[in-house]
């Protein structure tokens, strides 16, 4: 990027008045700063709002700096909010859709979402850690999402982790993790885990100070999946999130970068709870349906894919039919949901359906279609404009203003922030630097 163009982006989009940065033969001059992302899976915005929350550390950033709900895109899903918050676009251009790539098997069901594809293949659009490595600034990311193998990370512990990658070879030499501890990593229980993931981001602040540090944790998501969000089992999974993140803060004031560092707690949407299970496609086995249209079932969302065009209005109004659906959307309706359609898309599916507050769509074979659970548990994927799927945004360290006040942040605004904040430009986003100064 040429240095007229920074300092013209820099004039029209002046968030953070302090920062003094240009470009000069793709390297940065005079960075603004550090930042570290840390993603707290399944955060719910509305979990804030309790002031017994045992959560001193988040709180102590927000009143550093700045709090609250934040939007999240369409479908509520962990890999493509992910993806949004280093890209600053949606769903329907990032690509993606799932957990995953969504790809055809040639068999029944005709769908299945493989998590193993290369970033490179999966993220159809320049990341913020892309544009900070081309930039000349040092990347890193602990267990963060459609990112396997990107060139562009300079230091790299995976979700699924093993003794032989090169970070775990590092910290296993300096005994910050364990052999017993790589053992069969990715079975082990998700608190044990998120205990790892944050030793391996407090270590690579203290070894290695990245610029950008990307970090995702994901006991929260997990316990809220099943006990549900509110639950003590949430709370105490909260708490536990809250002295990680005092780590991460602690990693930061140990390398002696506290004055220079940037924090960004978000998280990826939030939850709903849920009493009765959709069972959709043993309703449309039972319309004679089966081998035609398949419901791939997301918690609070289902996307249908039709194998024969000729049953699509069958499809619609058996599914419309079944008690907890609350909507079928066509591809006439994808662009106001931020998706993507099938001819633009082809992973997408034909039609796409939302549960009514209180259901979920699951997979379970056999049985009633519509059925209570033994449990009360916890699902997201329903409408991002729900507000108990909002996320949670904090914002605190340099370049942020206390008290600064930022409503209902849009998490399409979180990529060019964080390019803001380390003097970079990502003009492929379609959001919009905050105002954090």
């Amino acid at each position: 990027m040429k240095k007229h163009a920074l300092i013209t982006l820099l004039v029209l989009l002046p968030v953070l008045a302090s920062a003094q940065s240009s470009a000069q033969n793709g390297k940065v001059v005079g960075v603004v700063g550090k930042v570290v992302v840390i993603s707290l899976d399944g955060f719910p915005a509305n979990a804030l709002d309790d002031p017994k929350l045992p959560i001193p550390t988040l709180r102590k950033l927000m009143a550093e700096g700045t709090g609250g709900p934040m939007l999240a895109i369409n479908p509520t899903i962990t890999w493509p909010n992910h993806t949004t918050i280093v890209t600053g676009v949606g769903a329907d251009t990032h690509g993606l859709l799932l957990n995953g790539a969504i790809v055809r098997t040639g068999t029944w069901p005709p769908v299945k979402v493989d998590s193993t594809v290369d970033k490179v293949k999966l993220v159809k659009v320049p990341t913020v850690y892309d544009a900070a490595h081309q930039a000349g600034l040092t990347t890193a990311q602990v267990d963060w999402v459609a990112i396997k193998d990107a060139p562009t990370i300079n230091w790299a512990f995976p979700e699924q982790a093993t003794a032989t990658g090169p970070l775990e070879k590092e910290m296993l030499a300096k005994g910050v993790v364990s052999a017993a501890d790589m053992t069969d990593f990715s079975k082990a229980n998700i608190i044990f885990r998120d205990q790892i993931w944050t030793k391996a981001a407090a270590y690579i602040i203290r070894e290695h100070k990245p610029d950008l540090m990307l970090f995702h944790l994901l006991t929260l998501d997990s316990t809220q999946h099943k006990y549900g969000p509110g639950s003590l089992a949430a709370q105490d999974a909260i708490a536990f999130l809250d002295s990680c993140v005092a780590q991460i803060v602690a990693a930061v004031n140990d390398a002696g970068l506290s004055g220079d560092t940037t924090f960004l707690i978000v998280s990826d949407h939030g939850f709903k709870a849920f009493k009765k299970e959709i069972r959709a496609n043993n309703a449309l086995e039972a319309a004679g349906l089966d081998k035609k249209v398949y419901v791939l079932p997301e918690g609070g969302a289902g996307f249908v894919y039709i194998e024969d065009p000729s049953v699509t209005a069958k499809a619609r109004d058996v599914l419309s039919a079944i008690e907890g659906v609350e909507h079928v959307y066509s591809p006439a309706d994808y662009a106001a949901l931020g998706l993507p359609r099938p001819d633009q898309d082809p992973q997408f599916g034909q039609l796409f359906i939302t549960a009514k507050t209180d259901y979920s769509f699951a997979g379970t074979k056999g049985g009633p279609v519509t059925a209570e659970v033994t449990q009360t548990g916890g699902s997201h994927a329903y409408l991002a404009s729900d507000p108990e799927l909002h996320p949670i945004f904090i914002a605190s360290g340099k370049g942020v203003r206390r008290g600064v006040s930022l409503g209902l942040v849009v998490n399409l605004n979180v990529a060019p922030t964080i390019a803001n904040l380390l003097g970079i430009s990502l003009p492929t986003a379609k959001g919009k630097p905050l105002p954090l100064q």
